[in-house]
């Protein structure tokens, strides 16, 4: 069981969650939409969290020219990004973002907002009560619905005494 801190102020970012060895693949079956708030399913299921060793979300990197391999759980880009790779962090800690409570949503308009929340390409947008920007949602209907906890910006305690 592992808990997240914010770094800046030690306040408990998670429930307890147990560790994931991979975020989950994402299947065709897997994209069913939430009636309600008309969102992908998140990858990560309430509970857990995944270690995601790619690249995710902002700064993104211009176009190279070699075709990008199909990611399915690849964020919705704005349009003049919609070649762009992502050369962002490594090692982002994924959850479920019904597992995070405790963050705020910063108000991010323009070319990073879609029609029902943000696509996550803007870099961090959830700050902690402190004002540290941990994490970054992507919660727009027609992207994924993941929440990426910055592996720099966070820590981790497992429930059994050793601090990660």
């Amino acid at each position: 069981m592992m808990v997240f801190f914010c770094a800046k102020c030690g306040v408990a970012l998670t429930p307890d969650l147990v560790e994931l060895p991979a975020v989950p693949e994402i299947s065709g079956r897997d994209r069913a939409r939430d009636k309600e708030t008309r969102l992908a399913l998140s990858a990560v299921p309430r509970g857990h969290y995944a270690i995601d060793p790619e690249p995710w979300g902002a700064p993104f990197a211009p176009p190279t020219g070699e075709p990008r391999p199909h990611h399915p759980r690849r964020l919705l880009m704005p349009p003049e990004l919609t070649d762009w790779a992502s050369a962002g962090p490594r090692n982002t800690v994924v959850v479920h973002p019904d597992d995070v409570q405790a963050l705020r949503l910063l108000e991010q308009g323009g070319p990073h907002r879609g029609c029902c929340g943000p696509l996550g390409t803007g870099g961090r947008n959830l700050a902690c009560g402190c004002g540290a920007l941990v994490a970054t949602l992507a919660a727009d209907c027609m992207g994924p619905h993941e929440l990426h906890l910055d592996s720099v910006r966070v820590y981790a305690f497992d429930m059994k005494g050793a601090a990660r």
